[in-house]
């Protein structure tokens, strides 16, 4: 065994520069490594199986998947790595401010000389941390909106699927298809997933999102409503519905999700998320469907309603026809004051045929008695003598004729004095525009660019203001329309008779 120089040795001995041997000594210096490596077996020896309770500080995950934090109290600090296949395994995400108990052995770095716990397991250390943990994922979910009401959708009221998550031999879904049947028989998929212990919250999350994936017309049909179930326990038990990947599952399900997980004490994130929370799995059976024995008494009840609705009008309808009825008169009864009024009529129509029969009588007597052949050739001869006595002359027709010519003669002078053209003889000219309208005043003929100026023996263009525009060969004055002459009116004839 190498001996350990002495002060004497090493105070009587010349110093130098060289590493020299001291006689009788066989130990051979060590390098690093390997004072490194005989380190690390004696930690490893000694320390290759401890539970270290402290809090979580400096957490890192590079992209290797190794988890690289420390673990500290009020006094020292010990750093720690997670592997990434234990990394995975976790139960929970390493977070700082943490209180873990971790699980592994001590080991050395010897890159930078220092130690360091290689955790194979992490655990909350006590309920406290884990309701810690649950409180301050809730916040930060929370604040992400996914626990907002403005974002909950109402459940279907009668739906035709119902999609279960939970355990397939638990009696969760024993307690749901009994309740199911009682109330009203329905379709339902069970997706069984483990509902505790590793891999149960991934397997929730994929039962989820696998439901709100299937199409309406697939071969499996769509649920109309998803129910999250478990029976109760502790919150470890619970805690793989309180996961982020469960939670978030259920915000982005496009299926309405009751959630009913543990009993009604137990609350999870899971129900925070969800549409409904139900406090018992039976309670979420009764919250999907209605009542099949209260809808069938209320289809009964409307069907009455409806018969006594559409009865009740012809019902009424009945009654008042009834009461008018019996407040109407017979027909005999109106019938008789029209039968009396028309025997009065008859009577006097009688009686006014018999007395203008009589009238008329004594009428065509009275004239019978005047009407003889004597008066009548006395009327004839007098007639024939006032017919002689009257005699038809020429002047009584020529008089007429004569007046209404001299009348015509004198409006024809008129008429030939007011023709408008009959001043161009004396030297006068009608302005016109380009349109052909005659102008009357210095206004208006200033105003136009060109103006017609008509003569007794045609047209000339002229321009107005400073441009003359040359003048326009002259046109023939349109001949005055013919003068029609009227028709004289029929002569009159004279009174024959005087």
């Amino acid at each position: 065994m190498a001996r350990a120089p002495s002060s004497s040795d090493t105070d009587g001995l010349p110093k130098s520069l060289l590493a020299r041997v001291p006689p009788g000594d066989n130990a051979q210096p060590l390098s690093i490594t390997e004072i490194s490596q005989a380190l690390k077996r004696t930690v490893e020896d000694q320390f290759g199986y401890v539970r270290v309770r402290g809090e979580i500080s400096r957490v890192s995950r590079p992209r290797s998947g190794h988890v690289y934090t420390t673990l500290k109290d009020d006094k020292a600090n010990l750093d720690a790595v997670i592997w990434k296949g234990n990394a995975s395994r976790l139960a929970f995400n390493p977070e700082e401010g943490m209180e873990v108990i971790a699980t592994g052995k001590l080991t050395t770095f010897p890159g930078q000389s220092k130690y360091q716990i290689v955790i194979e397991s992490l655990e909350l250390a006590g309920e406290g941390a884990l309701l810690a943990l649950l409180e301050k994922t809730r916040a930060r979910l929370a604040a992400e909106g996914l626990f907002a009401e403005g974002r909950k959708r109402p459940l279907p009221f009668l739906p035709r699927t119902i999609g279960v998550v939970t355990s397939p031999t638990g009696s969760v879904i024993r307690d749901i298809l009994h309740r199911l049947a009682d109330r009203f028989p329905s379709h339902v998929i069970v997706w069984p997933v483990l509902v505790q212990g590793q891999g149960a919250a991934e397997q929730v999350a994929g039962a989820i999102r696998g439901f709100s994936g299937l199409a309406e017309d697939g071969a499996v049909a769509r649920p109309d409503v998803v129910i999250v179930a478990r029976g109760g326990g502790s919150i470890e038990d619970l805690w793989g519905f309180n996961e982020e990947a469960v939670v978030r599952a259920i915000a982005e399900c496009t299926i309405p999700v009751i959630s009913a997980v543990g009993h009604e004490t137990d609350t999870t994130l899971a129900d925070y998320a969800a549409d409904r929370r139900a406090p018992t799995p039976t309670a979420a059976a009764e919250m999907a469907v209605p009542v099949r024995a209260d809808l069938a008494a209320t289809l009964t009840d409307f069907g009455g309603r409806q018969r006594r609705a559409v009865h009740r009008p012809v019902e009424l309808g009945r009654e008042r026809l009834e009461a008018r009825l019996r407040r109407m008169p017979s027909g005999e009864a109106l019938l008789q004051p029209q039968a009396q009024r028309l025997d009065e009529l008859s009577e006097r129509l009688r009686r006014g045929l018999t007395d203008r029969a009589g009238k008329g009588r004594e009428q065509l007597a009275g004239v019978a008695s005047r009407l003889s052949p004597s008066v009548l050739i006395r009327s004839h001869a007098e007639g024939r003598r006032q017919l002689e006595r009257a005699r038809l002359t020429p002047a009584l027709v020529e008089r007429p004729i004569a007046t209404a010519r001299d009348r015509l003669a004198a409006l024809a002078r008129i008429a030939s004095q007011l023709h408008p053209e009959k001043p161009l003889e004396r030297g006068y000219a009608i302005v016109r525009d380009a349109a052909g309208k005659a102008l009357t005043g210095k206004a208006q003929a200033a105003a136009e660019r060109r103006l017609t100026l008509q003569f007794k023996d045609g047209e000339l263009g002229v321009g107005v203001g400073d441009a003359v525009p040359p003048a326009s060969p002259l046109a023939p004055a349109p001949k005055p329309p013919p003068k029609t002459r009227k028709a004289a009116p029929p002569p009159g004839q004279d009174d024959l008779f005087g």
